[in-house]
């Protein structure tokens, strides 16, 4: 390991304080592993989709705290950092026989309630980490704006990180993926294809085909998915 970083460009960051000296370019959730640290909470898919790797840091001589993923964010020099793999942020409880729209009420208020002691600071768009307009689908939420939600939350990760900022503390992340269970489940058009194919396997369309499967081997089965039409193996 020395002997690769002598060969590398290096620069300093400091992990909840401790120093050290890492290779420029490195991711901070590659940092972190470079330094030692056996990441077992925090992380998750690497790849910027799961929003486990939330992470808080700002720089020497700066207090500013910055927000950013892990996997995505590029350690810079006299970085200072931690880790926050879980946001202890409640959730309502409901079921989704009982999540439904209802004519002249909002559903989420009934859920969230607190959603209306939202003052529109926007510190939850300056944390997030996709660049989401937060507060824009929180009036949404509040306005009742089910569609609105939807399409501003999509790409939430559920990281946490706007929850950590908000002053009321509110919680941005999981009150949208109740509107979007709401819409996905009542108000969202159905899916032809998908209805069709339920009835087929209802009406044992396919009975015959998976009992042939279950009594292939496994070398048979390796072949039948080798050979098969579409996303041939590569």
């Amino acid at each position: 390991m020395a002997q690769l970083a002598d060969t590398l460009e290096l620069v300093d960051i400091y992990v909840m304080g401790k120093h050290f000296r890492v290779p420029q370019g490195l991711t901070i959730q590659a940092a972190l592993e470079y330094s030692g640290y056996n990441l077992i909470r925090g992380v998750g898919c690497r790849s910027g989709f799961c929003g486990a790797c939330a992470t808080v840091y700002c720089f020497q001589g700066d207090p500013q705290l910055r927000y950013a993923l892990a996997c995505q964010k590029a350690v810079e020099p006299d970085m200072y950092l931690t880790q926050i793999p879980f946001f202890p942020a409640t959730s309502a409880l409901y079921s989704m026989d009982d999540l439904k729209p209802v004519e002249g009420e909002n559903t989420l208020l009934k859920l969230y309630s607190d959603m209306l002691t939202c003052f529109g600071c926007n510190n939850c768009t300056k944390s997030c980490p996709q660049d989401l307009e937060v507060m824009e689908f929180m009036s949404a939420a509040i306005r009742g704006d089910y569609e609105k939600v939807y399409e501003s939350s999509f790409d939430c990760l559920m990281c946490g990180l706007c929850a950590a900022r908000c002053p009321q503390g509110l919680r941005p992340y999981v009150m949208a993926t109740a509107a979007r269970r709401l819409r996905g489940a009542h108000l969202a058009p159905k899916s032809r294809h998908n209805l069709d194919r339920v009835r087929e396997i209802q009406e044992g369309k396919f009975d015959a085909d998976l009992d042939r499967l279950k009594n292939l081997s496994k070398d048979e089965l390796r072949k039948l998915y080798d050979e098969r039409e579409i996303e041939p193996a590569r």
